[in-house]
Protein backbone atom coordinates (compact mmCIF):
# COMPACT_ATOMS: atom_id res chain seq x y z
CA UNK A 1 0.00 0.00 0.00
CA UNK A 2 1.10 3.63 -0.83
CA UNK A 3 0.37 7.05 0.19
CA UNK A 4 -1.53 7.19 -2.75
CA UNK A 5 -4.37 4.95 -1.22
CA UNK A 6 -7.43 7.05 -1.86
CA UNK A 7 -9.37 7.08 1.50
CA UNK A 8 -13.65 8.26 2.67
CA UNK A 9 -14.36 8.60 6.55
CA UNK A 10 -18.39 8.43 5.99
CA UNK A 11 -19.56 10.56 9.15
CA UNK A 12 -18.70 14.15 10.39
CA UNK A 13 -19.22 13.40 14.36
CA UNK A 14 -16.58 13.14 16.87
CA UNK A 15 -14.63 9.79 16.19
CA UNK A 16 -15.20 10.03 12.02
CA UNK A 17 -13.31 13.12 12.16
CA UNK A 18 -10.57 12.26 14.87
CA UNK A 19 -9.85 9.60 12.65
CA UNK A 20 -10.28 11.05 9.20
CA UNK A 21 -8.00 13.68 10.27
CA UNK A 22 -5.04 11.43 11.69
CA UNK A 23 -4.88 9.54 8.23
CA UNK A 24 -4.79 13.12 7.03
CA UNK A 25 -2.01 13.64 9.04
CA UNK A 26 -0.07 10.49 8.32
CA UNK A 27 0.04 11.82 4.69
CA UNK A 28 -2.90 9.85 3.02
CA UNK A 29 -5.48 11.55 0.70
CA UNK A 30 -8.76 11.48 2.51
CA UNK A 31 -12.26 13.16 2.23
CA UNK A 32 -14.43 13.28 5.04
CA UNK A 33 -18.06 12.67 4.77
CA UNK A 34 -21.10 14.99 6.45
CA UNK A 35 -24.79 14.65 5.84
CA UNK A 36 -25.17 18.24 7.10
CA UNK A 37 -23.70 20.48 3.91
CA UNK A 38 -23.80 23.23 6.34
CA UNK A 39 -21.36 21.95 8.53
CA UNK A 40 -19.17 20.82 6.05
CA UNK A 41 -18.85 24.28 4.86
CA UNK A 42 -18.03 25.80 8.53
CA UNK A 43 -15.91 22.98 8.68
CA UNK A 44 -13.90 23.91 5.50
CA UNK A 45 -14.25 27.41 6.04
CA UNK A 46 -12.48 27.23 9.74
CA UNK A 47 -10.75 23.98 10.19
CA UNK A 48 -12.71 23.18 13.25
CA UNK A 49 -15.82 20.62 13.76
CA UNK A 50 -16.97 22.98 16.23
CA UNK A 51 -19.85 21.06 17.51
CA UNK A 52 -17.93 17.59 17.84
CA UNK A 53 -14.28 18.89 18.66
CA UNK A 54 -13.60 22.21 19.13
CA UNK A 55 -10.76 23.76 19.41
CA UNK A 56 -9.36 20.88 17.28
CA UNK A 57 -7.53 21.80 14.26
CA UNK A 58 -8.18 20.35 11.41
CA UNK A 59 -5.58 19.54 8.66
CA UNK A 60 -5.34 21.37 5.63
CA UNK A 61 -4.63 18.49 3.08
CA UNK A 62 -8.37 17.69 4.22
CA UNK A 63 -11.11 17.33 2.20
CA UNK A 64 -14.54 17.97 3.39
CA UNK A 65 -17.90 17.46 1.41
CA UNK A 66 -21.56 16.89 2.13
CA UNK A 67 -21.67 15.25 -1.06
CA UNK A 68 -21.24 11.91 -1.16
CA UNK A 69 -20.43 11.03 -4.62
CA UNK A 70 -17.69 13.14 -4.49
CA UNK A 71 -16.90 11.90 -1.31
CA UNK A 72 -16.54 8.60 -2.22
CA UNK A 73 -15.11 8.50 -5.94
CA UNK A 74 -11.95 6.04 -6.42
CA UNK A 75 -11.83 5.43 -2.82
CA UNK A 76 -10.00 2.53 -1.62
CA UNK A 77 -10.86 2.43 1.55
CA UNK A 78 -13.85 3.49 3.62
CA UNK A 79 -14.76 4.09 7.17
CA UNK A 80 -18.06 3.79 8.06
CA UNK A 81 -17.82 6.37 11.07
CA UNK A 82 -22.24 7.46 11.85
CA UNK A 83 -24.59 6.21 14.18
CA UNK A 84 -26.48 2.36 14.13
CA UNK A 85 -29.69 4.37 13.54
CA UNK A 86 -28.32 5.69 10.52
CA UNK A 87 -26.09 2.95 9.56
CA UNK A 88 -28.52 1.33 6.83
CA UNK A 89 -29.30 4.39 5.44
CA UNK A 90 -25.86 5.53 4.74
CA UNK A 91 -24.57 2.29 3.32
CA UNK A 92 -27.88 2.14 1.00
CA UNK A 93 -26.81 5.43 -0.19
CA UNK A 94 -22.92 4.49 -0.63
CA UNK A 95 -23.61 1.20 -2.31
CA UNK A 96 -23.71 2.30 -5.77
CA UNK A 97 -20.99 4.20 -5.53
CA UNK A 98 -18.38 2.20 -4.25
CA UNK A 99 -16.09 0.31 -6.30
CA UNK A 100 -16.01 -3.55 -5.75
CA UNK A 101 -12.79 -4.02 -4.13
CA UNK A 102 -13.11 -1.36 -1.83
CA UNK A 103 -11.68 -2.18 1.72
CA UNK A 104 -14.64 -1.60 4.40
CA UNK A 105 -14.74 -0.74 7.93
CA UNK A 106 -17.42 -0.17 9.89
CA UNK A 107 -16.49 1.71 13.72
CA UNK A 108 -20.04 1.94 14.91
CA UNK A 109 -20.99 0.10 17.95
CA UNK A 110 -24.38 -0.66 17.96
CA UNK A 111 -27.18 -3.04 17.28
CA UNK A 112 -29.75 -2.60 14.02
CA UNK A 113 -33.58 -2.67 16.08
CA UNK A 114 -35.91 -5.46 14.21
CA UNK A 115 -32.72 -7.33 12.45
CA UNK A 116 -30.56 -7.65 15.75
CA UNK A 117 -27.92 -7.29 12.76
CA UNK A 118 -24.50 -5.83 13.58
CA UNK A 119 -22.69 -2.86 11.19
CA UNK A 120 -20.64 -5.07 9.20
CA UNK A 121 -23.54 -7.49 8.49
CA UNK A 122 -25.73 -4.60 7.00
CA UNK A 123 -22.83 -3.70 4.79
CA UNK A 124 -22.71 -8.23 3.96
CA UNK A 125 -26.30 -8.14 3.80
CA UNK A 126 -26.16 -4.62 1.19
CA UNK A 127 -23.18 -5.65 -1.04
CA UNK A 128 -22.08 -8.60 -3.41
CA UNK A 129 -19.23 -9.82 -1.34
CA UNK A 130 -17.70 -6.95 0.72
CA UNK A 131 -14.35 -6.49 2.18
CA UNK A 132 -15.38 -5.79 5.41
CA UNK A 133 -13.33 -4.97 9.01
CA UNK A 134 -14.47 -3.58 12.04
CA UNK A 135 -12.80 -0.87 14.29
CA UNK A 136 -13.17 -1.08 18.19
CA UNK A 137 -11.39 -0.37 21.60
CA UNK A 138 -11.26 2.21 23.90
CA UNK A 139 -11.33 4.85 21.56
CA UNK A 140 -12.55 8.11 22.73
CA UNK A 141 -12.57 10.65 20.43
CA UNK A 142 -11.24 13.61 22.20
CA UNK A 143 -8.42 11.89 24.00
CA UNK A 144 -7.37 10.59 20.40
CA UNK A 145 -7.67 14.31 19.53
CA UNK A 146 -5.29 15.33 22.52
CA UNK A 147 -2.78 12.74 21.33
CA UNK A 148 -3.15 10.62 24.54
CA UNK A 149 -1.80 7.47 23.84
CA UNK A 150 -4.69 5.25 22.69
CA UNK A 151 -4.82 1.56 21.03
CA UNK A 152 -7.46 0.09 19.05
CA UNK A 153 -8.54 -3.10 16.77
CA UNK A 154 -9.00 -4.10 13.72
CA UNK A 155 -11.04 -7.48 13.52
CA UNK A 156 -11.81 -9.13 10.09
CA UNK A 157 -11.33 -12.55 8.92
CA UNK A 158 -9.46 -10.92 5.74
CA UNK A 159 -5.57 -11.03 6.94
CA UNK A 160 -4.45 -7.99 3.89
CA UNK A 161 -7.17 -5.94 5.26
CA UNK A 162 -6.31 -5.88 8.26
CA UNK A 163 -2.55 -5.05 7.77
CA UNK A 164 -3.68 -1.98 5.61
CA UNK A 165 -5.71 -0.49 8.17
CA UNK A 166 -2.60 -0.73 10.66
CA UNK A 167 -0.95 0.85 8.07
CA UNK A 168 -3.24 3.51 7.39
CA UNK A 169 -3.91 4.33 10.96
CA UNK A 170 -1.04 3.61 13.07
CA UNK A 171 0.91 7.13 14.55
CA UNK A 172 3.34 7.43 17.33
CA UNK A 173 0.11 7.57 20.11
CA UNK A 174 -2.03 5.89 18.19
CA UNK A 175 -1.46 1.69 17.83
CA UNK A 176 -3.59 -1.04 15.72
CA UNK A 177 -4.04 -4.52 16.94
CA UNK A 178 -5.74 -6.78 14.74
CA UNK A 179 -7.97 -9.36 15.68
CA UNK A 180 -9.62 -12.61 13.20
CA UNK A 181 -12.70 -12.36 15.11
CA UNK A 182 -14.98 -10.02 13.70
CA UNK A 183 -18.21 -10.67 15.16
CA UNK A 184 -16.81 -10.97 18.84
CA UNK A 185 -15.13 -7.25 18.53
CA UNK A 186 -17.65 -5.80 16.71
CA UNK A 187 -20.61 -7.45 19.50
CA UNK A 188 -18.54 -6.09 22.47
CA UNK A 189 -18.01 -2.56 20.97
CA UNK A 190 -22.23 -2.40 21.67
CA UNK A 191 -22.66 -4.35 24.66
CA UNK A 192 -20.35 -2.68 26.76
CA UNK A 193 -22.42 0.52 26.13
CA UNK A 194 -25.23 -1.48 28.20
CA UNK A 195 -22.81 -1.32 31.29
CA UNK A 196 -21.39 2.45 30.47
CA UNK A 197 -24.87 3.52 31.53
CA UNK A 198 -25.16 1.53 35.13
CA UNK A 199 -21.51 2.54 35.84
CA UNK A 200 -22.77 6.53 35.56
CA UNK A 201 -25.71 5.53 37.74
CA UNK A 202 -23.07 4.22 40.30
CA UNK A 203 -21.10 6.75 39.74
CA UNK A 204 -23.92 9.89 40.74
CA UNK A 205 -24.96 7.20 43.91
CA UNK A 206 -21.26 8.01 45.34
CA UNK A 207 -20.63 3.86 45.33
CA UNK A 208 -17.16 2.74 46.98
CA UNK A 209 -14.52 1.71 45.00
CA UNK A 210 -15.29 -2.25 45.77
CA UNK A 211 -18.98 -1.36 44.51
CA UNK A 212 -17.40 -0.25 41.11
CA UNK A 213 -15.07 -2.91 40.83
CA UNK A 214 -18.06 -5.49 41.14
CA UNK A 215 -19.61 -3.71 38.76
CA UNK A 216 -17.50 -3.44 35.93
CA UNK A 217 -16.02 -7.39 36.35
CA UNK A 218 -19.62 -8.89 36.57
CA UNK A 219 -20.31 -6.76 33.67
CA UNK A 220 -17.95 -8.20 32.03
CA UNK A 221 -18.77 -11.88 32.56
CA UNK A 222 -22.25 -10.91 31.74
CA UNK A 223 -21.07 -9.78 28.01
CA UNK A 224 -18.84 -12.77 27.75
CA UNK A 225 -21.69 -15.16 28.35
CA UNK A 226 -24.21 -13.35 26.04
CA UNK A 227 -21.63 -13.62 22.88
CA UNK A 228 -20.25 -16.63 23.50
CA UNK A 229 -24.54 -18.01 23.49
CA UNK A 230 -24.25 -16.19 19.87
CA UNK A 231 -21.16 -17.73 18.52
CA UNK A 232 -18.50 -15.07 19.63
CA UNK A 233 -14.71 -16.51 21.17
CA UNK A 234 -14.88 -15.45 24.75
CA UNK A 235 -11.66 -14.89 24.44
CA UNK A 236 -11.81 -11.93 22.25
CA UNK A 237 -13.55 -9.79 25.74
CA UNK A 238 -10.26 -10.05 27.43
CA UNK A 239 -8.64 -7.83 24.67
CA UNK A 240 -8.67 -4.16 23.86
CA UNK A 241 -12.77 -4.11 22.69
CA UNK A 242 -13.70 -6.18 25.89
CA UNK A 243 -12.43 -5.23 28.97
CA UNK A 244 -10.56 -2.34 27.37
CA UNK A 245 -13.20 -0.69 26.27
CA UNK A 246 -15.75 -1.41 29.02
CA UNK A 247 -12.92 0.16 31.47
CA UNK A 248 -12.98 3.40 29.36
CA UNK A 249 -16.35 3.75 29.31
CA UNK A 250 -17.17 2.64 32.81
CA UNK A 251 -14.75 5.38 34.24
CA UNK A 252 -15.19 8.54 32.33
CA UNK A 253 -17.17 11.67 31.78
CA UNK A 254 -16.08 11.84 28.61
CA UNK A 255 -18.53 8.41 27.82
CA UNK A 256 -22.02 9.41 26.44
CA UNK A 257 -23.63 6.19 27.72
CA UNK A 258 -22.28 7.05 31.39
CA UNK A 259 -23.12 10.35 31.22
CA UNK A 260 -26.63 9.13 30.84
CA UNK A 261 -26.68 7.43 33.67
CA UNK A 262 -25.27 9.96 35.68
CA UNK A 263 -29.03 12.14 34.68
CA UNK A 264 -30.79 9.49 35.30
CA UNK A 265 -29.89 9.23 39.28
CA UNK A 266 -29.87 13.71 39.04
CA UNK A 267 -33.92 13.19 38.53
CA UNK A 268 -33.76 13.84 34.84
CA UNK A 269 -35.96 11.45 32.31
CA UNK A 270 -34.97 9.23 29.98
CA UNK A 271 -35.92 11.50 27.12
CA UNK A 272 -34.19 14.44 28.74
CA UNK A 273 -30.71 12.49 29.88
CA UNK A 274 -30.24 11.90 26.40
CA UNK A 275 -31.31 15.07 25.27
CA UNK A 276 -29.00 16.52 27.82
CA UNK A 277 -26.18 14.67 26.05
CA UNK A 278 -26.58 16.25 22.53
CA UNK A 279 -25.25 13.04 20.98
CA UNK A 280 -26.15 9.33 20.27
CA UNK A 281 -25.80 7.32 23.38
CA UNK A 282 -26.05 3.76 21.46
CA UNK A 283 -26.70 1.97 25.41
CA UNK A 284 -30.49 3.18 25.50
CA UNK A 285 -31.30 1.09 22.57
CA UNK A 286 -28.52 -1.37 22.96
CA UNK A 287 -30.01 -2.31 26.65
CA UNK A 288 -33.86 -3.23 25.19
CA UNK A 289 -32.66 -5.28 22.22
CA UNK A 290 -29.95 -7.30 24.28
CA UNK A 291 -32.56 -7.69 27.15
CA UNK A 292 -35.21 -9.30 24.74
CA UNK A 293 -32.86 -11.40 22.89
CA UNK A 294 -31.33 -12.48 26.41
CA UNK A 295 -34.92 -13.50 27.05
CA UNK A 296 -35.17 -15.39 23.49
CA UNK A 297 -31.95 -17.13 24.47
CA UNK A 298 -32.67 -18.00 28.34
CA UNK A 299 -29.26 -16.33 28.81
CA UNK A 300 -28.59 -14.85 32.28
CA UNK A 301 -28.33 -11.12 32.26
CA UNK A 302 -29.38 -9.56 35.88
CA UNK A 303 -26.87 -6.13 35.05
CA UNK A 304 -28.94 -5.80 31.69
CA UNK A 305 -32.60 -6.42 32.90
CA UNK A 306 -31.61 -4.66 35.85
CA UNK A 307 -31.12 -1.04 33.52
CA UNK A 308 -33.82 -2.74 31.63
CA UNK A 309 -36.59 -2.30 34.36
CA UNK A 310 -35.03 1.71 34.91
CA UNK A 311 -35.41 2.64 31.65
CA UNK A 312 -38.43 1.13 30.43
CA UNK A 313 -40.32 0.32 33.04
CA UNK A 314 -40.20 3.05 35.23
CA UNK A 315 -38.79 1.50 38.35
CA UNK A 316 -36.16 3.48 40.70
CA UNK A 317 -32.76 2.81 40.56
CA UNK A 318 -32.87 2.17 44.51
CA UNK A 319 -35.55 -0.25 43.82
CA UNK A 320 -33.77 -2.12 41.28
CA UNK A 321 -30.29 -2.04 43.18
CA UNK A 322 -31.81 -3.46 46.01
CA UNK A 323 -33.24 -6.63 43.69
CA UNK A 324 -29.98 -6.42 42.69
CA UNK A 325 -28.86 -7.57 45.72
CA UNK A 326 -31.03 -10.97 45.84
CA UNK A 327 -29.65 -12.24 42.19
CA UNK A 328 -27.92 -16.10 41.81
CA UNK A 329 -24.68 -15.93 42.83
CA UNK A 330 -23.11 -18.54 40.31
CA UNK A 331 -19.40 -19.04 39.14
CA UNK A 332 -16.98 -16.90 39.40
CA UNK A 333 -15.29 -17.61 36.27
CA UNK A 334 -17.33 -19.38 33.33
CA UNK A 335 -15.07 -19.95 30.62
CA UNK A 336 -11.30 -21.65 30.94
CA UNK A 337 -8.43 -22.58 28.98
CA UNK A 338 -8.11 -26.55 28.57
CA UNK A 339 -4.47 -27.83 28.65
CA UNK A 340 -3.28 -31.14 27.72
CA UNK A 341 -3.15 -32.18 31.15
CA UNK A 342 -6.31 -31.47 32.12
Amino acid sequence: MTKTTTITVLGGGSFGTVIANMIAGNGYPVTLWMRSAENAGQCRNTRENKPYLPGYRLEDSLHITSDMSEALRGADVVFFSVPSKAFRDVAQQAAPLLRPDSILVSSAKGIEEGSFKLMSQILEEILDKPRVGVISGPNLALEIAQRQITATVIASEDAELCKTVQEILATRYFRVYANRDRYGVELAGALKNIYAIEAGVASAMKVGQNTMSVLITRSLAEMTRFAARLGADPMTFLGLSGVGDLIVTCTSHLSRNFRVGEALVEGKSLDEAVAAIGQVAEGVKTTKLVKEKADELGVYMPLASALYDILYNGKSVKEVMSKMMLSEQNDDVEFRVKYDND
